[in-house]
This record gives structure tokens, sequence and C-alpha cells, in this order.
């Protein structure tokens, strides 16, 4: 595979993190996951998004640039890199959550920070429909997640579509995971693998059928 480094992204719960551990294990490569668990404000955030949103987005901010500066130490060219997450994306959260004030101090920190991340080869960009998205999001039983807010995630996903609808920065592959099991199904997964295999340059939309469908 031509591209060494690849960051696969998607709103929450769609299967970023899984996604990103199966193909680093495929690939012989190493993980690169986003440290969610670690920030403590996250809990508080889905409590009370309004007063703790600029405390969560900045850990995040920093935790992910701190990981991409050790990515840069690295020798990307040895070996393969699959991140859970595009840099880049952070603004969408802070656009969503921040008030006039703090995203405009939040944007001056992203600004300096920004050009000094590794750009990925690949980026993934995964969807899902909102019912299947809120399904897996309690499926993996995170305590502060199992109250989540269904119109919160819509307004997420709606962003993050107009995001990459608009991002051109790198090869871009979206994939609808709908209707497929990646995780639990190896021919799901063995036909994502080889969509992934066949991406070189500009934006591609791979829409699978689930092989329990076949």
């Amino acid at each position: 595979m031509d591209n060494r480094y690849i960051a696969i992204e998607g709103p929450i719960g769609i299967g970023k993190t899984s996604l990103a551990q199966l193909l680093a294990e495929r690939l012989g490569g190493g993980a690169i996951l986003e440290v969610v668990e670690e920030n403590p404000f996250l809990s508080r955030f889905y409590t009370d998004r309004q007063k703790y949103a600029f405390q969560t987005q900045l850990f995040f901010l920093l935790s992910r640039f701190r990981q991409q500066q050790e990515l840069l130490q690295q020798d990307l060219f040895r070996s393969v890199v699959v991140s859970d997450y595009l840099f880049a994306k952070d603004r969408i959260f802070a656009c969503l959550n921040l008030d006039s004030h703090e995203l405009a101090l939040y944007d001056r920190i992203f600004e300096a920070l920004g050009p000094r991340v590794a750009k990925p080869d690949l980026v993934i960009f995964l969807q899902a429909r909102l019912d299947v998205a809120l399904q897996r999001i309690r499926k993996r039983g995170r305590d502060y997640e199992q109250q989540f807010d269904a119109q919160y995630l819509d307004k997420l996903m709606r962003a993050y579509n107009d995001f990459f609808f608009h991002y051109s920065d790198t090869p871009l592959l979206v994939i609808n995971t709908s209707d497929i099991d990646f995780v639990n199904d190896q021919q799901d997964f063995e036909n994502l693998v080889n969509a992934i295999g066949k991406m070189r340059k500009g934006t591609h939309h791979y829409i699978p059928i689930s092989s329990k469908r076949l």
C-alpha cells in the first residue's frame, strides 16, 4: 500500500477507533488513538456543554497536537501509521460548541499549531445513518454517553458532511458504514481493505453492501 499515514474520521460512535486498530494490525503498522478517556472535562461536557465546551476542546486540541509532534519524530516511511482522527477536524467541534469569544481564542491557538502537524497520505471519512450511530454509541457502553443527545449528534454529522464536502487537502475515501459490520464480519472488513488499497488521488465514495446480504 502506497499510503503510509492514514487518518480515519467521522462523527462520534461511527467506528473510527475500531477501524484504525484493525487496519493497523492488517498492515503491520502502528495505531495513533486520541486520548478520549483521559480528558477530565468530557463527562461534564455531556451534562453541560455550554459550561465545559472550551476546557474540553482545548484539552483535545493540545493532546492531539502532542501526539502529532511525537508522530513527526518517527520515521513515517518505515512503517504504516493509522490514526483515528484528523487534526484539522478539531475545529468542527469548536464551531459547534464555543461562543464567539471562545472561538476567537481557540482559532489563534489552532492556527499556530495546525501547520506544525504531519499531513496524512489518505483520509478515510466514515458515515452512517443517525439511528445506526446512536445504536453504536449505546453499545460501547460509556456511562456519560448513555443519554446522548440525538439532536446534537445530528448537527455534528451535518457539520462533518459539510467539512468533508469541501475537503481537498489529501486524497479522501468516503465510506458509508450503515449496513456493514467490519468489526465482526470478516468479509465486510476484507471488502473495506480492498477499497482502501485502491485509493490513489482525489475523492472517492464507497457504498458497500453487507456480505450477509449477498
